[in-house]
């Protein structure tokens, strides 16, 4: 995910590890907080994987500050990445919006829309997070407020998302 997101933001724009790092925890929040000792480490391998280049700028008030650019294989690679998005790309809902942040960067409509047709079928499957041996319990089934809550809201949320992901895809398809 970490990945994606430095290529994504860098397709769309040169940017200094400061402005990249408050960029990518806008997307992630507090629920993945980005550390610069994950960063710097990610930011240089994918330099050594020439998905990346550096280059030094004079500061405005201190030190010089080096800026990155994604590089033409950067750019091909993050393309890979939103055509074929690995499963858990697709069913954690984290990673999902990391992939969704950025899919408008993969120019084949019909790719986009194989992408968008996987986490349909992800969010159709029937699901809980709390079971009944092997059956998923509904909230209304559940005497934990909170427990019903969790799906109260996740129910929601899901429908929601159908909602989008079905008119979305309605309109790629026309």
């Amino acid at each position: 995910m970490l990945e994606l997101a430095i290529l994504g933001f860098l397709y769309d724009a040169p940017l200094h590890g400061y402005e990249l790092r408050k960029r990518i925890a806008s997307l992630t929040g507090h629920v993945r907080p980005v550390a610069e000792s994950t960063l710097y480490p990610t930011i240089k391998r994918l330099e050594r994987a020439g998905f990346l280049v550096r280059a030094t700028e004079p500061g405005a008030v201190a030190a010089p500050r080096h800026v990155l650019s994604l590089t033409e294989e950067g750019g091909s690679e993050l393309r890979r990445r939103l055509a074929e998005p690995a499963p858990q790309d697709i069913t954690d809902e984290n990673r999902w919006f990391t992939v969704l942040a950025f899919l408008r960067h993969l120019d084949d409509a019909a790719a986009q829309v194989a992408v968008l047709r996987r986490r349909l079928a992800f969010l159709e499957e029937p699901a809980s997070f709390f079971y009944d041996g092997e059956r998923p319990l509904a909230a209304e089934e559940l005497d934990d407020p909170f427990r019903r809550g969790v799906l109260t809201v996740a129910r929601a949320t899901s429908r929601a998302e159908l909602a989008w992901l079905r008119d979305t895809l309605t309109s790629l398809d026309g």
